[in-house]
């Protein structure tokens, strides 16, 4: 009766232990795939800025080719496109907010010939964007650059506070979640403390007590693991057809490989901290045991 009652108890202690695992899991995975998915925005609004480059008269095709060129050669740029006078003028737009031919009472077309550069996200570095704006300036055939600058140092500034508060929150619930799956398997562990000293007192080899806990504690961390993917792609699943236009199942690729890093990740802590619990039972004074 005694060995029954054992039995659930230790059950009951290593189901408790792999659905906390899980839930564990589930969180740290949401947060990493939230923390990507901002990063991954927070990218592609630094790389939304385009920058104005006006390029003075007169310049031939391979003038124009060989500047683009020289331009494009920085980090800073993801992309440069030329734009010339008379597309601009020729721009339904631009017609439209003036009421007259404007090339016929100015006698030509006044716009000029034009670069239109996508800056990259290495120009969230204040330095580096002043260098590239003077070394573009300075350029014979340039003739002016404009760019929103004070909105673009707000929306640096801004993401920069944002990716650092999320790092800061992500580092904190991944330690608080350590000391909680720690205690978690180890209490686990605790109500085996007896079968543990009973080997240990028949003159068992510390790795003949430590296998059999590993071979649980993987299977454990494998089930957890499981569990916390389908939380997870359930969720998402939830939030898809809640929120349709946030698109969350398109990035296929990040959940697979969330997914692969929850289950591993499973494995690795419920055996790593088993086999420090282990230990502890293994080196302790068999009249300690029921003291700890």
């Amino acid at each position: 009766m005694k060995s029954r009652e054992t039995k659930k108890r230790t059950l009951r202690s290593y189901t408790v232990a792999t659905m906390s695992i899980a839930l564990v899991l589930f969180l740290l995975g949401s947060i990493s795939y939230a923390m990507v998915s901002i990063f991954r925005s927070a990218r592609g609004v630094r790389e939304g800025v385009v920058m104005l480059v006006e390029l003075k008269d007169g310049l031939s095709v391979e003038q124009r080719d060989s500047l683009s060129n020289q331009i494009a050669q920085n980090s800073i740029v993801a992309d440069i496109a030329f734009c010339s006078k008379e597309e601009k003028i020729a721009d339904s737009e631009f017609r439209r907010a003036f009421d007259v031919n404007i090339e016929q009472v100015i006698g030509k077309n006044p716009l000029p010939d034009s670069f239109d550069i996508t800056l990259s996200a290495e120009a969230a570095d204040s330095v580096a964007l002043a260098t590239f704006v003077e070394q573009v300036s300075a350029l014979k055939e340039v003739s002016y650059i404009s760019y929103p600058e004070s909105m673009l140092e707000s929306v640096h500034s801004v993401l920069d506070t944002m990716q650092y508060l999320l790092l800061l929150f992500g580092g904190a619930m991944l330690l608080v979640s350590i000391v909680l799956l720690n205690n978690t398997i180890r209490l686990a562990i605790f109500s085996r403390r007896e079968a543990i000293n009973t080997m240990k007192l028949v003159g068992a080899t510390k790795w003949f007590i430590i296998k059999p806990f590993l071979g649980r504690s993987a299977l454990q961390g494998i089930i957890a693991g499981i569990v916390a993917t389908l939380l997870f792609v359930l969720t998402l699943f939830g939030v898809d057809h809640t929120l349709p236009e946030v698109a969350v199942l398109e990035q296929i690729e990040l959940i697979a490989i969330i997914a692969a890093i929850m289950v591993a990740t499973g494995v690795a802590i419920a055996m790593l901290f088993t086999t420090i619990s282990v230990n502890k039972f293994i080196n302790m004074r068999s009249n300690k045991i029921y003291m700890y």
